[in-house]
């Protein structure tokens, strides 16, 4: 599986909100494109995608900008990208078995399930207040040796 470019540049938008719009300050597109290297036009396509799920709140006009609608902390990174590209599936007969003649029959469906399961739990594990946070890289890290350690064990 892959992430999107656009589950990707929603991810730049809102860390770019957290870090910038402190206090509820309001953050204009253009500098949010400026600094994440994202074009105005995609951002105003994310932006809507993020204020109908209530992930962001926008003022239009002179002085207009965005700000996140909760803390970082209270916003889990699974919520950005759904809110950005849909549910997370990395199959469609995951969500509808009806899409795959062989649903009923196939022996690695359960493994799929379990794939995209531990994907949606990794996201919900994370915050965009964890992503700001100078220890996620000793955290994970810690973590992706605990991993491999297993993985050697076996």
């Amino acid at each position: 599986m892959r992430l999107s470019t656009r589950a990707r540049y929603a991810l730049r938008m809102m860390l770019d909100l957290a870090k910038h719009g402190e206090g509820g300050r309001l953050v204009s597109l253009a500098d949010i494109a400026e600094r994440t290297d994202c074009s105005r036009g995609y951002l105003e396509q994310l932006a809507a995608a993020l204020r109908r799920q209530r992930l962001i709140h926008g003022v239009a006009g002179k002085g207009g900008g965005y700000r996140l609608t909760r803390a970082p902390g209270e916003t889990t990174l699974r919520e950005i990208i759904e809110a950005s590209i849909g549910r997370i599936s990395i199959l469609d007969c995951l969500e509808d078995a009806s899409t795959c003649m062989r649903a009923d029959v196939c022996e690695c469906r359960l493994v799929y399930s379990l794939i995209n399961t531990r994907i949606t739990q990794v996201l919900d594990d994370f915050t965009l207040a964890d992503l700001l946070d100078p220890k996620l890289k000793l955290r994970v890290k810690l973590q992706l040796g605990q991993a491999r350690e297993k993985e050697r064990r076996q």
